[in-house]
């Protein structure tokens, strides 16, 4: 009986396997650490441009965090043919920030601002739905030279992000000078401490090495008089979520379409998540497996224009600390999701997690980050680089994405839909892989252009032979 107890545990897929509570709740924990500061930051980004008030801004993230982990139970655990059963954590797309920040300004600002925001991405997340089959089928089209491309152009593009944070900047598109010595010393410890539990220890303890780096560098900083816990005395004990808050949503044809723009190019990044996560956790990702990612996509951003919040995709933030951990059970983030629920209802939590300084945020960023990275390397590494054509797509689409991760104002001056793409490093990079793996290995195959692939040149030399 024992025997067939321990083979039936050998057949479940390390992503299906169900860990104990407690190991549960801690490496969940340690996602939502992770997670906190990028969930928050687009509310923060909205109410600053749109004017609003510190009220609403607090409603706006109590509503992100608990929908983020509505969305994060979609994904992770699935309804039916809903949610692709990964550790997948949502959030938040970036690549919406500033389609909304125009939406709501374009409106006047303040609530009305909001409610035009909030029905266009009701109309988005049906979109994202119902073409979710459709784009699924162009599976076809990503091989490893796309997908390795994309992982890779995600690792990259995030970086600078963990690095702003490291030196406490203003935004990425800011250069921080000068740097707070103090701020490096905080990012490089954890970084440290993260290496050094790395290195020495294995096991459990070697799983929770961010989680452990994040809370050392935090009592730190706090001894040190640069983390402070003051807000957590003033912020409210409980709250809920309310549909609707701020009225009912209004709808407009220019608004919608600028979003649907916006979650098209969501399910791209959406794509590049799954397989890089299907690589990580050993699982081959299929058409259905898109279609199930982008299904979610849609129901959560549905469900984000309903509660306040905000169109959701994968968070490539977190498939670094599945790669880093090798924690591969989907449960994990289901774990992840409910606590995010539970900060969403209350602020105190919340608010404790919000006292994690930024630098030690950054620090446990960047080692994460770079594993997407890696990640990318290992998927090229399936490419055959004796083909120009693979050459030629991925340095052009790398290119591409370090061109706009670099140089965040180069879309400025751009029309708006332009924006969207050439304002992302990873939109960018990951529109140009796919592209380009058209052109040059679909409607312009290497025989066509006169260029003699490696198998094209041992066949010649075979008939020559003859």
């Amino acid at each position: 009986m024992s025997h067939d107890k321990s083979r039936t545990a050998e057949t479940v897929h390390p992503v299906d396997q169900m860990l104990p509570f407690w190991e549960l709740a801690i490496y969940g924990f340690q996602h939502v650490l992770t997670f906190y500061a990028a969930a928050v930051i687009v509310p923060i980004l909205l109410a600053s441009a749109l004017g609003l008030s510190r009220d609403i801004l607090e409603h706006l993230i109590e509503a992100d965090l608990f929908t983020c982990g509505i969305a994060s139970l979609i994904q992770a655990v699935g309804i039916g043919k809903i949610g692709v059963r990964l550790p997948l954590l949502q959030g938040v797309t970036f690549t919406a920030v500033m389609p909304m920040i125009a939406i709501g300004l374009s409106a006047g600002g303040g609530i009305d601002g909001l409610r035009e925001i909030f029905g266009a991405v009701i109309v988005a997340g049906i979109f994202s739905f119902g073409v979710a089959p459709y784009f699924s089928r162009l599976i076809r089209f990503f091989p490893p030279v796309v997908t390795g491309s994309v992982i890779l152009v995600i690792g990259l593009a995030l970086l600078p992000v963990a690095a702003n944070d490291i030196v406490a900047g203003a935004g990425t598109n800011a250069m921080q000078n000068p740097v707070n010595l103090r701020n490096v010393a905080y990012g490089l410890g954890t970084l440290f401490f993260i290496l050094a539990i790395q290195k020495f220890f294995r096991g459990f303890i070697g799983t929770i090495a961010v989680l452990i780096g994040l809370v050392c560098m935090t009592l730190v900083a706090w001894v040190l008089g640069d983390a402070h816990f003051t807000d957590v005395g003033t912020a409210p004990l409980l709250t809920f979520s309310k549909p609707l808050y701020f009225g009912m949503p209004t709808f407009h044809v220019v608004p919608i379409l600028s979003l649907i723009i916006v979650m098209v190019i969501s399910m791209l990044e959406t794509t590049g998540d799954v397989f890089a996560t299907g690589a990580i956790v050993k699982k081959p990702i299929t058409a259905g497996d898109i279609s199930a990612a982008i299904r979610a996509d849609g129901l959560a951003t549905f469900i984000g224009g309903l509660f306040n919040s905000f169109p959701y995709t994968c968070f490539a933030e977190n498939v670094g600390l599945v790669r880093l951990t090798q924690i591969k059970s989907r449960w994990v983030v289901a774990s992840a999701a409910v606590f995010m629920m539970i900060l969403g209802c209350i602020p105190k939590l919340a608010a404790i997690m919000a006292s994690v300084p930024l630098p030690v945020l950054g620090g446990a960023a960047l080692a994460m980050f770079a594993t997407v990275a890696v990640v990318g390397v290992q998927t090229l590494g399936q490419v055959d680089f004796e083909d120009q054509n693979n050459m030629i797509i991925v340095g052009t689409s790398i290119g591409l994405g370090m061109l706009a991760t670099a140089q965040p104002h180069i879309a400025d001056n751009f029309p708006n839909w332009a924006q969207i793409i050439f304002g992302s490093g990873i939109t960018l990079g990951a529109t140009a892989a796919m592209v380009l793996h058209l052109v040059f290995n679909h409607f312009m195959p290497a025989s066509k252009q006169g260029v003699v692939t490696a198998d094209q040149s041992a066949a010649k030399e075979c008939d020559d032979a003859r």
